[in-house]
């Protein structure tokens, strides 16, 4: 039992490391200027040094010393934390483009009349070929370090699994997995309340002044302090490694000598599992993406801060799923269900999440006005948003968004032709802008506010979450009766073996490719990109009805 503590702590720990990247996604991809492609394929990165090996590790299970070797990987997996971190270490501060002259720069974005021979407001100084090289060495640390957080957590399912179930009796052994099930579910539910605590402080909290900072965390530009949530993660992986190096090998002696390829095709070859392994990569291919990109989604489609979009995942969404993985675990012991029951059970927990999902397709917001990308009222408008703010001289690649009095948002202040801003003298942050040409009410010039003007359809939210949660936990229901079906029609010699193939089958087909499809189709959805020394970066405006669809 104190062995099922401490691996219920240690997955708990390891997950938090790789649970925080996914609530942090939009922040990194904002900061470091990546399509979510790219961070698609950095949150599944982990799983390619984890397939390399899992199959040879699991193999080697019954022959090792488990507990020690979950404790060697754990601490590898608390160096990755460590090292996802240092990006912000070894990068400048943050830029962002500014309508008030700060200690960071002296250029605005207002709308400023053109004078002959002069440069634009905003330069393209960002793009120098240190900055370039920069940002390859961050990608280059984040894929090394989710590469090594993939190789340390090897050992940690696979052997913590067959450990216990070899010393647990037949009636307790799935109370115990079920324990650990939920836990790696409450897991990542820790690591998105851990972000959206976290991403309320401003990222660059150890080297400017708070007063410096102008952006509140309601500003699409505002980017939060992504990389504390990972020294915390390391820091408790290191922690929770200790106790491992301390259990007993203590292994009753394995029947005969088994051989490698026979055993793999012995599994591959069993009907039963490879069925089931079937529905469960079809199944954790969906959550692989939507637990990388749900907070965008959410941050997208209701206008929510990321903070705010981690709370509700980690508060609702997550819970949801572990209270399905655990009543699933109840009705198998309860009822000691044989393996057709369980199909039966799992079969009807699908059938109704996707009843209940269904109408998740029609909830949602489409995108906000945006002058210029999403919208313009006629022919007539055009002609005239191009006349507005003509005389600005606007940078293309200004991005501070604001919103007019007419509600239709801007791109920046410069594009909405305001010349004016009015300054809140207590806390030096930007109350609104006037005398904006192209925002025109009544044959005045128009004011508008900073910020987005969001989506505006807050009242489908909640419907929203209520659905998507009982949804999952319809889904998970199956999570434990699956993982019997396995664990119960294979020879009980190859347990550690066959949970290891299954490993690398999800990995391979479901892990590694769900966010990188997720991401690319996120990605075709895409209205406005950022340009960051020519080549696209991150987006800054998706057509939302197409994001939700896809």
């Amino acid at each position: 039992q104190f062995f099922v503590f401490c691996h219920g702590l240690l997955q708990l720990s390891q997950l938090l490391v790789s649970g925080y990247l996914k609530s942090s996604i939009s922040t990194i991809e904002r900061r470091y200027g990546l399509s979510s492609q790219t961070s698609g394929l950095l949150a599944s990165f982990n799983e390619v040094g984890n397939t390399l090996l899992i199959v040879f590790i699991s193999y080697f299970g019954s022959r090792v010393h488990r507990p020690r070797f979950i404790g060697c990987g754990a601490i590898l997996v608390s160096l990755a934390g460590f090292l996802m971190s240092l990006p912000h270490f070894i990068t400048g501060p943050y830029e962002y483009d500014q309508s008030v002259a700060s200690m960071f720069s002296n250029t605005t974005d207002l709308c400023q009349p053109r004078v002959p021979g002069s440069q634009g407001n905003l330069s393209d100084a960002g793009c120098t070929p240190h900055a370039a090289r920069e940002n390859h060495e961050v990608l280059l640390v984040m894929f090394v370090a989710q590469a090594l957080l993939g190789i340390g957590g090897v050992p940690i399912q696979p052997f913590g699994i067959s450990y216990i179930d070899d010393f647990a009796s037949k009636r307790n052994s799935p109370l115990y997995l079920g324990i650990l099930f939920s836990v790696t579910v409450i897991g990542p539910g820790v690591a998105f309340m851990l972000g959206s605590a976290m991403l309320r402080f401003y990222v660059d909290i150890d080297k400017v002044a708070g007063d410096d900072v102008q952006l509140t965390n309601k500003d699409p530009r505002w980017v939060g302090a992504w990389w504390l949530g990972f020294l915390v993660a390391a820091s408790l992986v290191a922690v929770s490694a200790v106790p491992y190096f301390f259990f007993p090998r203590e292994m009753p002696k394995e029947v005969g000598e088994r051989n490698f390829p026979v055993v793999l095709l012995r599994n591959l070859r069993h009907p039963v599992f490879l069925l089931v392994v079937l529905a469960q990569v079809n199944l954790s291919a969906m959550v692989a993406g939507l637990a990388t990109f749900m907070g965008k989604f959410l941050e997208r489609q209701f206008s929510l801060t990321a903070s705010l979009a981690n709370m509700i995942i980690g508060a609702v969404n997550i819970p949801g799923a572990m209270v399905g993985i655990v009543v699933g675990g109840a009705i198998l012991k309860r009822f000691q269900m044989s393996l057709r029951q369980c199909s039966a059970m799992c079969v009807l927990g699908m059938f109704l999440c996707l009843l209940l999902a269904f109408p998740l397709l029609f909830l949602g917001c489409p995108t906000q006005k945006v002058a210029g990308v999403t919208y313009s009222e006629s022919s007539e408008f055009e002609h005239y948003a191009l006349e507005c703010n003509l005389q600005c001289n606007c940078p293309e690649k200004a991005y501070n968004p604001i919103c007019g009095s007419n509600n239709i948002e801007y791109i920046s202040p410069c594009s909405a032709g305001c010349r004016v801003v009015n300054i809140d003298a207590d806390n030096n942050s930007v109350l609104n802008y006037t005398n904006c040409s192209c925002i025109s009410e009544n044959s005045l010039a128009g004011f508008a506010k900073p910020g987005t003007c969001g989506t505006g359809c807050s009242h489908l939210f909640l419907p929203f979450v209520v659905l998507s949660c009982l949804a999952g936990i319809l889904a998970s229901i199956s999570h434990t009766p699956s993982f019997m079906l396995i664990l119960r029609s294979i020879q009980p010699e190859d347990k550690s073996f066959a949970v290891g193939i299954q490993f690398m089958l999800l990995r391979v087909l479901a892990w590694m490719p769900g966010p990188v499809l997720y991401g690319s189709a996120i990605d075709t959805t895409c209205i406005l990109w950022e340009k960051k020394c020519d080549r696209k970066a991150a987006c800054r405006y998706y057509d939302n009805n197409l994001f939700r669809q896809r």
